[in-house]
């Protein structure tokens, strides 16, 4: 989908993970929004625009893409943590980082207050990618948005080096590999 950029916005250049502004008037064309965040291209380069900035896109309807919070309804749960995980993708592949199979680790910690402490250790598809910090960043805010978490981590891991019979058959299936 075609639109422009109706003021300045933050953006992270894919995969370098540079942070840089793209200008408000600037054409871009939308290739996946997925996890409330949007991925756009312009001219041959990819940004990524986080949920922040995503009114800087004109007339976007992001409709079911948009993130879903990460507060259950129940109570907590190490699923609620998966859930909440499920909701960070790849700003270049539409399957969230769980599917994938990026997530090798996940402690779970009471705190003397009654609180969780969720740590998480996870890896990328390609070890260069410097798109790294963000995805750990997001899964590790989409986390802290649980109520009973009061703090977390995200540690990017490369053993085992992740390959693609990682990704999960919910994951294949959206990816066309079953």
């Amino acid at each position: 989908m075609e639109t422009k950029l109706v003021r300045d916005c933050s953006a992270t250049i894919i995969p370098e993970g540079t942070a840089m502004t793209l200008e408000a008037g600037t054409p871009v064309f939308i290739t996946q929004t997925l996890g409330g965040n949007v991925t756009v291209r312009v001219g041959q380069r990819l940004y990524r625009i986080s949920s922040l900035d995503i009114d800087a896109l004109e007339e976007v309807d992001l409709g079911e893409s948009r993130a879903t919070s990460s507060e259950s309804d129940g109570p907590f749960s190490e699923e609620s943590v998966w859930e909440a995980l499920k909701q960070c993708f790849d700003p270049e592949i539409p399957v969230n980082i769980v599917d994938l199979g990026l997530i090798y680790d996940m402690r779970i910690d009471d705190l003397d207050n009654g609180k969780k402490h969720v740590a998480i250790k996870m890896t990328l598809t390609a070890q260069g990618c410097g798109m790294g910090p963000v995805i750990a960043d997001d899964a590790k805010s989409r986390v802290m948005a649980l109520d009973e978490v009061e703090s977390a981590e995200a540690e990017i891991v490369w053993d085992p080096i992740w390959n693609p019979q990682m990704i999960s058959e919910t994951g294949r299936q959206v990816l066309g590999l079953e």
